[in-house]
């Protein structure tokens, strides 16, 4: 988490959806490194990624996210039908969500933008390309753009 700033008082809450612990780490590590001042939260499938948008169970008392980045490939249920079901609930479909996965497949980006993705970032392989790529979604997603925190 970076540090709090004068524009920016409250932080921004971002949900991250990945099962690969790996991939956990690097984002930990990428928002740390940030300029914006963030809760990075983690869930590590679908089934807990909705309970946590619901706030159900031990997320009932969890802050909204302002941001969604979604693996696609997660056990018990993936990300697609997490994606589905956010822009279809009346009370999530104004999160944006980020995809954020390995696969790079036609079929799995028209997809995502068919059930209204805001974005589809295929993660590179290498460490410093995957820091670009966090870097990159930090400056458009939490410095440029407006985010309806309602």
């Amino acid at each position: 988490m970076t540090t709090e700033s004068e524009s920016n008082p409250k932080p921004i809450e971002i949900l991250l959806a990945e099962d690969n612990p790996g991939d956990v780490k690097l984002t930990e590590k990428a928002f740390e490194q940030g300029h914006v001042y963030n809760n990075l939260n983690v869930v590590t499938d679908g089934v807990e990624a909705m309970a946590y948008l619901h706030g159900e169970g031990e997320y009932a008392d969890r802050p909204r996210p302002d941001l969604i980045l979604l693996d696609l490939n997660m056990p018990r249920m993936d990300g697609t039908e997490v994606l589905e079901e956010i822009k279809s609930d009346p009370d999530l479909r104004r999160i944006p969500v980020v995809v954020l996965t390995s696969s790079d497949a036609e079929e799995d980006i028209a997809k995502s933008y068919d059930l209204h993705a805001n974005a589809y970032l295929t993660k590179p392989v290498d460490f410093d390309g995957f820091l670009d790529v966090i870097e990159r979604i930090e400056d458009f997603w939490l410095s440029v753009v407006k985010i309806s925190r309602e």
